[in-house]
């Protein structure tokens, strides 16, 4: 099986979502593929537990893509080895009319990790650049007070819109929060296949809208727009990775590798040690407990 270098899916300089790849091959069969991403997911497992503990750290994990690029199968299959009680994974939909009473950031600030959890958004805090770019009148039920209009969403809105984000992320970064975003980049043409597969198999007709297709017409304005976003948010401390997405199995394994090699470079994320004094003790605790 291919070795891969979790680097070569960074994303450190301005580039052209056209030229980033969707499909990666590891020159491995599927089940390899799947042994070697339960692998890794154990070992994240085993270091989210390590994280628990040591408690100084959170984790927050970003999953953008478009509809069909397999966001909910990752999840499910990356972190399932993962101690429940360590990770949430949070899905923001249509804003409710309580998060509308609110700036568009603060349902994603409520829902981010405490020290030594994950949290997985699926779907996240970018929405508020793609989606309502495409459909700019969403914006109108911000009620922002300086929009009144569709003409005041100009390039000015999305230019400060950008840096709210990038304060945002500056801000949970430096206050020890490890920010992963990823991009799952699926091909047009494996989005057909997979609305197709929707289509044709009954115990799949729940996963598809009409509303899919719609949306899918938007194709290249949504390329756009993740284009315009990954290149002018993806910095050191909160960096994009380009995930090749048409092979599912592939894509998890990608970003489990990526996050655990990332992780690990975190040399002081260590189990605490016990206090002196209840270490001096130990041997007077385990006889009370077999003379008990």
């Amino acid at each position: 099986m291919k070795k891969i270098d979790t680097n070569d899916f960074k994303i450190t300089s301005k580039i052209k979502l056209s030229n980033q790849p969707s499909s990666y091959p590891l020159n491995a069969s599927k089940d390899e593929i799947k042994d070697a991403l339960q692998f890794v997911s154990k070992k994240l497992g085993k270091l989210q537990n390590t994280m628990y503990a040591h408690d100084k750290y959170a984790v927050l994990v970003c999953i953008q893509g478009m509809d069909t690029s397999g966001k909910d199968s990752l999840i499910r299959e990356v972190f399932k080895n993962f101690n429940a009680r360590g990770v949430i994974s949070h899905s923001f939909k249509v804003p409710t009319d309580l998060e509308l009473g609110h700036d568009y950031l603060w349902r994603h600030y409520i829902a981010l990790p405490e020290r030594g959890k994950f949290a997985i958004f699926n779907r996240t805090h970018y929405e508020n650049v793609l989606v309502t770019r495409v459909h700019p009148n969403y914006i109108l039920n911000e009620r922002i007070p300086s929009v009144n209009s569709i003409a005041d969403i100009n390039e000015a809105f999305w230019d400060k819109r950008f840096e709210q984000i990038n304060n945002f992320e500056k801000h949970i970064a430096e206050n020890g929060t490890i920010i992963f975003k990823f991009y799952l980049n699926l091909s047009k043409d494996e989005q057909k296949n997979r609305l197709l597969r929707r289509l044709n198999k009954k115990e799949k007709h729940w996963k598809f809208s009409p509303d899919d297709l719609k949306e899918r017409a938007l194709w290249d304005k949504y390329q756009n727009c993740y284009e315009d976003a990954i290149n002018r948010t993806s910095k050191p401390h909160a960096p994009w990775y380009n995930i090749p997405a048409n092979d599912k199995p592939t894509a998890r394994y990608i970003v489990a590798k990526i996050m655990y090699d990332t992780l690990s470079k975190y040399t002081d994320i260590k189990e605490p040690e016990l206090d002196d004094k209840v270490k001096a003790n130990l041997a007077e605790y385990i006889n009370q407990l077999n003379n008990e």
